[in-house]
């Protein structure tokens, strides 16, 4: 029986309501500076700001799964209803004389509608693509990093004008990305029935090798990559600081380093078909790790060129394998409770995020700043450890 293959139109659309969705993540990151400023925080805000989204992903990413939400409705209406709330959560952060603890509570509830797009998105690829769906979570998950840098590039590009009009155009870009994918994306042909959440899933996956080696690599490369993304601003500010005659600028860079991976998620999907999933995540997951160790010798040589080469290849690494860990974990989770299995393994691994974070956070004042960054290898190094007996792809 031929199968019928979907509109060629479909995975564009996707990709770029992914894309414009996910602005929304570090849109407080790029703000942080004149936030803090207007608000006289301290400067290492920025630790709990992006822990406050990751949690509020977490807390929304099991709610929606128990309730089993995008399968109850429509996913592209989950879709769009969760970019319009994100989007005015989004836009709380504008309001004048805020205190710290709202702040958080805005970022957080960002977060929590997050849920409904990032993982919906994915779920909306699969219900079209069966058929090569690693490489369609390649580029949706390019979106999401290129979303997730993008409110870098508008602050520099709205240089000059108040720092709100980032958090109203990364809105703005939102709502136009739910829209989109309501009104262009109908309910995909292998769209699944609902499945009863089950916490016990995750245990009785992870008694199987294979699920546990992917998920112990995927809680690996999760400890290096939110903290990576939350610290490449800081890190180009205290180089700027420590080298006077540097003159980085810092949204723009970051823009690049953090967009670039991006275009490795990509290359990494079409690489694992000629490769092997496992092998090619396990070398982009090594990677990271060397960077991760030697980053105090870049961090401190005088050669702006060449410190910007290294964060921009760390930025390559350090994303490269996450299409392909979760296309691991998505194999070899059980077949009667993936969609639990695979909702767990993502709350723990963004929970993850939290700790290491607030790691560097704990650190950054109490080890010289060029060498905290190696804290950021323990998690590639475990995971290496899990991966050395290698995963059947």
């Amino acid at each position: 029986m031929t199968v019928q293959q979907p509109p060629k139109y479909i995975l564009p659309v996707i990709v770029l309501a992914q894309f414009l969705c996910t602005s929304l993540w570090f849109a407080g990151n790029a703000v942080m500076r004149p936030l803090s400023q207007e608000l006289h925080l301290d400067a290492d805000f920025v630790a709990h700001l992006t822990s406050s989204v990751q949690l509020g992903f977490i807390t929304g990413t099991l709610l929606f799964a128990i309730l089993a939400i995008a399968d109850r409705f429509s996913p592209a209406t989950v879709f769009m209803l969760s970019a319009i709330c994100a989007g005015i959560f989004n836009l709380g952060m504008s309001i004048t004389d805020l205190q710290p603890m709202q702040v958080l509570l805005f970022r957080f509830f960002t977060g929590f509608f997050l849920a409904g797009i990032y993982p919906v998105g994915m779920k909306i690829a699969a219900d079209y693509f069966q058929q090569g769906l690693g490489k369609s979570l390649g580029f949706l998950v390019g979106a999401l990093v290129v979303g997730t840098a993008f409110p870098h590039l508008l602050s520099n590009m709205l240089q000059g004008v108040p720092w709100r009009y980032v958090l109203y155009c990364t809105t703005t870009l939102a709502i136009i990305g739910g829209v989109g994918m309501w009104l262009l994306v109908p309910d995909g042909p292998h769209r699944s029935k609902p499945q009863q959440f089950s916490f016990g899933a995750f245990a009785a996956g992870f008694r199987q090798p294979h699920f546990r080696q992917a998920a112990l690599g995927y809680f690996g490369h999760m400890w290096e990559l939110y903290a990576f993304w939350a610290f490449v601003p800081v890190m180009l500010q205290y180089y700027n600081s420590t080298h006077p005659q540097s003159k980085i600028d810092v949204p723009l860079f970051a823009f690049v380093i953090i967009a670039s991976g991006g275009l490795a998620c990509v290359v990494a999907g079409y690489l694992s078909q000629s490769f092997g999933t496992a092998n090619i995540a396990s070398k982009a997951l090594l990677l990271s790790c060397c960077c991760c160790l030697v980053s105090p010798l870049l961090l401190q040589q005088p050669s702006t060129i060449a410190l910007l080469i290294f964060l921009w290849l760390w930025g390559l690494f350090v994303i490269a394998d996450s299409p392909l860990f979760s296309s691991l974990v998505a194999q070899h989770a059980p077949a009667q409770s993936k969609g639990s299995a695979l909702t767990i393994v993502n709350s723990i691994g963004f929970a993850i995020t939290i700790v290491s974070i607030q790691t560097l956070h704990f650190f950054s004042d109490k080890l010289p700043l060029t060498f905290v960054y190696m804290l950021l290898a323990i998690g590639p190094i475990l995971g290496l450890l899990a991966l050395r007996k290698r995963i059947t792809t």
